[in-house]
């Protein structure tokens, strides 16, 4: 299954305008909260400059970029961990996800309806992760219950169950996100504390290309927070995104050079999110195809295999290996071969980013 990122928000934040930014899709974004009820699901290709690179050098009939899903999740609003607002429905959908972006509110447009009198966000993260705590409190205290329960089988696992899940209660209470913790919890627990988090500041269009001063004054509390959480804050216009989305391709430069930007917001927004999942990539370049693919950090070369087929990790043998930058330099797979600098590596070989990988394997 794909590793997926939610984007959250409160109702009329521009979640869905920058779900529609990032996968076309076409997605309602109507001026009015709940507008997106069920989580809408895109494939997000993943700009890649090494795999053009590669694209120019081989010149095969096909090129495939990595992806990653975005899922468009309805507005979280106060009082979500208590049922507001469909808030039980839109929980369950958080729960679903690897990672989560959260959009916040930044631009001024009295037309657009708000959840708040004014702007204001360092108070849309500190109630969305205030919703996020008190679910995490609730889904904590009722495995406390059940693991008090089983602690009479007299096995130890429990007694350790346990004293963790009182320990994550505790900072719970205390209002820190599990993601800020190192506590080892059940993994069939899905606590939403726990998942990283990217923050995404939607700005007015003015600011698409360089933020004004009264724009910077009112991030700059949502920044020292961020800071301080050891997380990311990214600043971009989803409406001027969502444009630039919609012209074809030399429309598109044209557009963003005239507003002076150097690359699309969402290109930022697709790469933090590789990195918010820990995904690193390697690429294939055997037959008509060469392909970029999405892997964890830290996966062994099996298990890469295993992500073009399960055929292909079933009956793993070896993977021949060069790195992008000497197989630039040499052209040819036969030509890193000759020169010594193609590797063979077996079942232990950690996949490193960047790595063009050619699996050998029993059928």
């Amino acid at each position: 299954m794909a590793l997926q990122i939610g984007i959250v928000g409160m109702p009329n934040v521009g979640k869905s305008t920058l779900f529609n930014a990032l996968t076309k899709a076409g997605v309602p974004a109507e001026n009015y909260p709940f507008c997106t009820i069920d989580p809408n699901v895109g494939v997000v290709a993943v700009p890649d400059t090494r795999l053009q690179q590669l694209g120019h050098l081989i010149q095969p009939k096909t090129l495939t970029p990595a992806a990653i899903e975005f899922v468009d999740i309805a507005g979280l609003v106060k009082g979500a961990s208590s049922g507001e607002g469909l808030g039980n429905q839109f929980l369950a959908h958080i729960r679903d996800v690897d990672a989560i972006i959260q959009v916040v509110r930044v631009f001024q447009d009295s037309n657009v309806a708000s959840s708040l009198a004014e702007p204001d966000p360092l108070l849309e993260v500190e109630i969305v992760q205030t919703e996020l705590l008190l679910a995490d409190l609730q889904s904590v205290t009722k495995r406390i219950e059940r693991t008090e329960r089983l602690l009479k089988t007299g096995e130890r696992k429990y007694k350790e169950e346990l004293q963790q899940l009182e320990q994550a209660l505790s900072v719970l209470n205390d209002g820190v996100p599990l993601r800020e913790t190192s506590i080892e919890l059940p993994r069939e627990l899905p606590l939403l504390t726990q998942k990283p988090v990217l923050y995404i500041a939607n700005v007015g269009e003015d600011d698409a290309a360089a933020l004004s001063g009264a724009t910077k004054v009112m991030l700059q509390p949502l920044q020292q927070w961020v800071d301080e959480h050891a997380s990311t804050l990214i600043w971009l216009s989803a409406g001027i995104e969502a444009e630039i989305a919609e012209l074809a391709p030399e429309d598109a430069s044209q557009f963003q050079e005239e507003l002076g930007l150097v690359e699309p917001g969402l290109h930022k927004v697709i790469r933090a999110g590789q990195e918010l999942l820990r995904l690193i990539t390697f690429y294939t370049v055997k037959g008509e195809e060469t392909r970029a693919w999405n892997i964890p950090k830290g996966t062994k070369a099996p298990q890469a295999a295993g992500t073009i087929h399960s055929d292909m990790e079933r009956g793993f043998i070896r993977a021949e290996v060069v790195p992008f930058h000497v197989l630039m330099d040499c052209a040819t797979f036969a030509r890193a071969r000759e020169e010594g600098l193609l590797r063979s590596e077996g079942r232990d070989y950690v996949v490193n980013d960047g790595d063009v990988i050619l699996f050998r394997f029993n059928v």
